[in-house]
């Protein structure tokens, strides 16, 4: 049986309860726990699915070298960043539908963050993710990046797959990567102004020409006109 502390809620004790069921997860949570300390600051597991955790800047690269040497998590699958924060531009950037479904530029823009699984306090955040695939499991890691120092430990000597990864948040973002062997442009041409992905971007091309993916849709032969006159 459970019990509640003073500061618990039952939404939290389910959660754990639920937690605790998947046991490979829960002790990976564990050992992650036990090895960063207070670097780890904070988790979320699905039992049977997936787990989640966000470390701190200053852990990011411990975190990395735990996981490959310590755990086994030796199978690097990706690595990028994501920025929060929401368009200043307004829905159409994001999708050219939004405008026929009356969401133009006049409407108010909510400009609160919200982070995904795992939380976050800072608009832009990296994640990477790896696996141990002798035993079946993943585990994505987040770290938030502050406004003011847009720069993170390279995990390239401990993956060397995020060689090219990290040059795409750079070139993308506009985060920088200390301990990198060479960030340059992978997409853009050299001199190229500006972060595209960075929600403050203005994405001209989407302005100046409909976004694809809205059509009219033409009545097909044998519609309504036909079927009346077959009636008559």
């Amino acid at each position: 049986m459970s019990r509640l502390s003073s500061t618990d809620t039952p939404e939290e004790t389910t959660d754990a309860a639920e937690a605790a069921l998947d046991g490979p997860r829960n002790e990976l949570l564990a050992r992650l726990a036990s090895q960063l300390g207070d670097g780890l600051v904070e988790s979320h597991l699905v039992p049977g699915d997936d787990l989640w955790i966000r470390v701190t800047r200053e852990s990011w690269a411990e975190a990395a070298g735990y996981l490959n040497t310590g755990l086994g998590f030796q199978y690097f699958n990706f690595l990028s960043a994501i920025d929060w924060m929401p368009s200043p531009f307004g829905r159409d950037m994001d999708s050219q539908v939004d405008l026929t479904l009356g969401h133009d530029e006049s409407s108010e823009i909510d400009a609160s963050l919200e982070h995904g699984v795992a939380g976050g306090e800072t608009r832009f955040q990296v994640f990477a993710r790896v696996n141990d695939i002798v035993n079946g499991l993943g585990v994505t890691v987040k770290v938030d990046i502050p406004d003011d120092d847009l720069s993170l430990v390279s995990w390239t000597s401990v993956y060397a797959g995020a060689n090219w990864h990290e040059r795409e948040c750079w070139e993308m973002y506009g985060i920088s990567f200390d301990g990198h062997p060479g960030l340059r442009n992978i997409y853009l041409p050299s001199g190229f102004e500006g972060n595209p992905l960075r929600k403050d971007y203005p994405l001209l091309a989407r302005r100046l020409k409909p976004w694809p993916g809205i059509v009219d849709v033409e009545q097909m032969p044998g519609g309504d006109e036909e079927e009346s006159g077959d009636d008559s």
